[in-house]
């Protein structure tokens, strides 16, 4: 998919994330978080690994975690992707190209 506007997903909210994607050539990722010297490595994994699932190659993509799960992450990245795209909900592979 190609990242073609800005988009937000989540909230600041604890044990949620707010993800921003816009675009951007390569995957610059930015991660912020209470928790990133124990969590760090897990959480940019799992951005990394939606973001490939969506085939998302160029954008830069801001994460501010505030205690998010794996599974919230993810539909926060695939939120925030689908609508950078400029998807409606009658065309958003829920399910299908996201699963793992």
């Amino acid at each position: 998919m190609v990242i073609e506007k800005t988009a937000m997903a989540g909230t600041l909210e604890s044990s949620d994330a707010q993800v921003t994607v816009e675009p951007g050539t390569g995957i610059a990722l930015d991660i912020e978080s209470s928790v990133l010297n124990q969590y760090g490595r897990q959480i940019r994994a799992t951005v990394l690994e939606t973001l490939k699932r969506l085939e998302v190659t160029d954008a830069k993509v801001k994460v501010v975690d505030k205690g998010a799960l794996d599974c919230t992450l993810k539909a926060r990245v695939e939120c925030a992707v689908f609508r950078s795209c400029g998807r409606s909900e009658s065309n958003i592979p829920w399910g299908g190209a996201v699963h793992e």
